[in-house]
């Protein structure tokens, strides 16, 4: 099946504690089901001193569920279903169901 949202993505938090934030997509785990979306569900890890690294606490991005984000519309910001749609020329694309904007191009 085809990714709905991808890497490097602009998506929109529909619930939790961060509902309503947006954020770029980082890195997207299928066979978990969750994505990493830059600024949003920051936890805190305390962190050890090694070698190359300075200790304490750090603030890092966790994993959310892909069910709980939803693409941002090209055209008014929003968040919205994608699909996808065969352009004349045979190639695959994705379309935002809200605007109808192709996403991929």
């Amino acid at each position: 099946m085809a990714a709905k949202i991808k890497k490097g993505d602009t998506v929109v938090v529909l619930a939790g504690r961060d509902k309503g934030r947006s954020g770029q997509v980082m890195q997207v785990m299928p066979a978990e089901n969750r994505a990493l979306v830059q600024g949003v569900n920051m936890v805190k890890r305390h962190q050890r001193q090694t070698a190359n690294s300075e200790g304490g606490i750090i603030s890092k991005e966790a994993p959310i569920q892909i069910s709980n984000i939803a693409l941002r519309d090209p055209k008014d910001g929003k968040p919205t279903r994608v699909r996808f749609q065969i352009q004349d020329d045979g190639t695959k694309v994705r379309v935002a169901s809200r605007s109808g904007e192709a996403i991929d191009g």
